[in-house]
């Protein structure tokens, strides 16, 4: 992490972003920030032209701005991590490339945060205008969040939000291969807010999220920061004990008085019960194991290819 050199950064993975970047970026630099600001570019290996528009952007624009370039496509969370490694800012602001959150609200939410004396603010939406079934995930990711992150409750983790140097230092002081940048955040601070702020439907296409994608990301959130997904399958191990040796009981108390016990798809029921829970928690041990694996063998969390900045962004944004 950078000495700041600027007022603000703010960070924007791209990825099939090549219509709206140049959109958002020109937004972005016509922001009056006293101190100065910067723009930070990660290309996260996108599969459309959005580099070379990045770059296009990097060489013909007034405002500091820095492109930086990825090996593959990590995610949007490393891509993120790569970000603020080359921030420069006093504090850095996060966001898509999506247009769903208006550049205006960014001297806004970077004015609250600074006057408010906040680590980190997230912003929250009195609509969001995503699908219905991405709304469903987001709230159950939070309501997740609740019990493993020690969040602040009713807490919304969204990816725009405004970070402080400090914060962000410590952040990337985290190597291993599944960032979560909640989750870090969460380790780092209480000192968090809340602000709300307007969400416009996407300008053009469709979210690069996939299912996969949520799925991963929300194991890198219900996985790397708590043991609590283990401690509930052993809780769940002592019921269903309890359970089996209270039908045991019956069982016996049944056989005693001469009566048969019978029910061949009841037992069938049972088994299927407890084979099903003892997979779903080899499955867990397994992916903890996995993770662990991964790390102890140092698998990159992002590679940087190369790195761009225009005279600006070198000059520290010095004249």
């Amino acid at each position: 992490m950078n000495e700041p050199v600027f007022a603000l950064s703010i960070v924007v993975p791209v990825y099939n972003g090549a219509d709206s970047v140049p959109r958002l970026v020109e937004a972005l630099s016509r922001l009056e920030i006293p101190g100065g600001h910067e723009i930070v570019l990660v290309n996260d290996c996108s599969p459309d032209n959005s580099l070379d528009v990045c770059r296009d952007l990097c060489r013909r624009n007034e405002v500091a701005l820095t492109v930086v370039n990825l090996a593959r496509n990590f995610g949007e969370h490393n891509a993120v991590m790569a970000g603020l490694a080359q921030a420069r800012g006093a504090y850095i602001i996060t966001m898509d490339d999506d247009l769903q959150n208006p550049p205006e609200e960014v001297l806004r939410l970077w004015q609250y945060t600074k006057e408010n004396g906040f680590d980190v603010v997230y912003t929250y939406y009195a609509e969001k205008q995503h699908a219905a079934w991405r709304n469903l995930g987001s709230r159950f990711t939070n309501w997740c969040a609740d019990f493993l992150l020690d969040k602040p409750r009713g807490l919304y983790l969204s990816s725009f939000r405004c970070i402080s140097a400090f914060t962000a230092h410590n952040v990337v002081a985290h190597t291993g291969p599944f960032p979560y940048i909640d989750g870090l955040i969460m380790q780092v601070t209480q000192k968090i807010g809340r602000l709300q702020v307007e969400h416009l439907p996407r300008a053009k296409g469709h979210s690069n999220y996939t299912l996969r994608r949520l799925v991963r990301l929300f194991l890198s959130m219900f996985l790397n920061f708590s043991v609590m997904p283990l401690r509930v399958g052993t809780m769940l191990g002592f019921v269903m004990a309890a359970l089996g040796l209270v039908a045991f009981v019956i069982i016996l108390i049944e056989a005693l008085s001469g009566n048969t016990p019978r029910g061949y798809p009841s037992v069938m029921a049972a088994i299927l019960l407890l084979a099903g829970v003892q997979l779903i928690m080899l499955g867990l041990v397994g992916e903890y194991l996995g993770r662990l694996f991964l790390t102890i063998n140092k698998k990159p969390q992002f590679i940087v290819r190369d790195i761009e900045r225009n005279p600006r962004a070198i000059s520290g944004g010095q004249s």
